[in-house]
C-alpha cells in the first residue's frame, strides 16, 4: 500500500492501521495544532508486527478514528506525552467506553509523575465518581493498567525506555510550557518519543537547538517528526527558529502540529531545507531493518 516511505501514502482503514508485516509504520491520525478545524490533532499510531499504540488521544481523535474505520476501542495502548486537551481530551471516551462497553481496561504508557498530573489535573473529575464503592471514588487504576518506562541512568535530561513486544520507546522530557522555561529542566512535564531508536517524533516542543545533538550521539536516527508552527512565540517551536537547526538535521525533518494555514507554507518549508510536511491520514513505512 505505500509507494514510498519517504513520503508515505493513504493510509489504510480499520484494523489494518494497527499491524504490519513486520515493518514499523507511523500513521498520523492528525497533524493539526490545538485549535485546527481541518487536520484534527497531532496524534499518532504506530504499529509494527502485531503490536500497536496510539501517541496521545486529543478532544477529536474518537471522530479522526471513526472516518479512519476504528473507534477509542480498538486500541489496546496509548502514550500520553502531556497533558493539554490536544493530547488528552478524548481520553475520558477510552476510560468510559473500556469500562462500562469493552469491559476491560486500556495499557496507558505514562511515567509515574505524568500519571499523577493526568489523574488529579485531568480526568479525576469526570471520571472519579461515576461508581461509588463503599463510599470511595474510583481511580486511575481502575480504568488503565499502567505501563511504566524505566528511566534510563546517566542521561544528560529525563530518558526513559520501555519495551512493548517488539517496539523499544524512549521518552525524553521536552521544553515546552511556561513559555518563560529555559529548559526542560524548569518545564512542565512534556516527553517526545524515539521510536525503535531510528525516529523522533517529539511530540509539543519550543525551539531546543541541544536536543538533537543530544539524541543524536545516544540514537542512529533516520527521522524525525517536529512541532511547528509558522509564527515564533509562545509555547511551540516557530518555522523562522527552527530554520537555524543544521541542514543535515532540517534534510531529515518532517514538520507537524501546524495550524490550518500551515499547508500554504509547503514551498517555504522544503526551500527551508527540511523533507516537507508531515500530512494526516498518511502511513510512512520503515524497512524492519535499519538502512546501512
Amino acid at each position: 500500500m505505500i509507494l514510498n516511505d519517504s513520503h508515505g501514502s493513504a493510509a489504510p482503514r480499520g484494523e489494518d492501521l494497527l499491524k504490519t508485516n513486520g515493518e514499523l509504520a507511523l500513521t498520523f491520525v492528525g497533524t493539526g495544532s490545538a485549535f485546527s478545524k481541518k487536520l484534527f490533532q497531532n496524534n499518532l499510531i504506530i504499529a509494527k508486527g502485531e503490536e500497536h499504540l496510539l501517541v496521545d488521544c486529543g478532544s477529536r481523535t474518537p471522530e479522526a478514528l471513526d472516518l479512519l474505520g476504528l473507534s477509542v476501542n480498538s486500541i489496546h495502548t496509548y502514550l500520553i506525552t502531556h497533558t493539554h486537551a490536544d493530547h488528552i481530551g478524548g481520553l475520558e471516551e477510552v476510560m468510559l467506553l473500556g469500562r462500562y462497553v469493552a469491559k476491560r481496561k486500556t495499557r496507558l504508557v505514562i511515567t509515574d509523575k505524568l500519571k499523577t498530573i493526568l489523574w488529579n489535573q485531568s480526568l479525576k473529575g469526570g471520571s472519579a465518581w461515576n461508581e461509588s464503592r463503599e463510599g470511595k471514588p474510583l481511580g486511575f487504576d481502575d480504568y488503565f493498567n499502567q505501563a511504566r518506562p524505566s528511566r534510563v541512568r546517566g542521561a544528560e535530561r529525563e530518558l526513559c525506555r520501555i519495551d512493548l513486544g517488539g517496539l523499544e520507546l524512549h521518552l525524553f522530557r521536552t521544553k515546552h510550557i511556561p513559555d518563560s522555561a529555559l529548559g526542560w529542566e524548569d518545564s512542565f512535564p512534556s516527553y517526545g518519543v524515539v521510536i525503535d531508536r531510528r525516529i523522533v517524533f517529539t511530540s509539543d516542543t519550543r525551539y531546543d537547538p541541544g536536543l538533537f545533538p543530544w539524541l543524536d550521539s545516544l540514537f542512529p536516527i533516520e527521522r524525525i517528526y517536529h512541532d511547528v508552527q509558522m509564527y515564533t512565540g509562545g509555547v511551540h517551536a516557530g518555522l523562522d527558529e527552527i530554520a537555524d537547526l543544521p541542514a543535515s538535521v532540517k534534510s531529515m525533518t518532517w514538520l507537524m502540529h501546524y495550524g490550518d494555514k500551515g499547508l500554504e507554507a509547503r514551498d517555504r518549508v522544503r526551500n527551508l531545507g527540511f523533507a516537507g510536511l508531515a500530512e494526516q491520514w498518511v502511513c510512512y513505512r520503515f524497512p524492519a531493518t535499519l538502512r546501512g
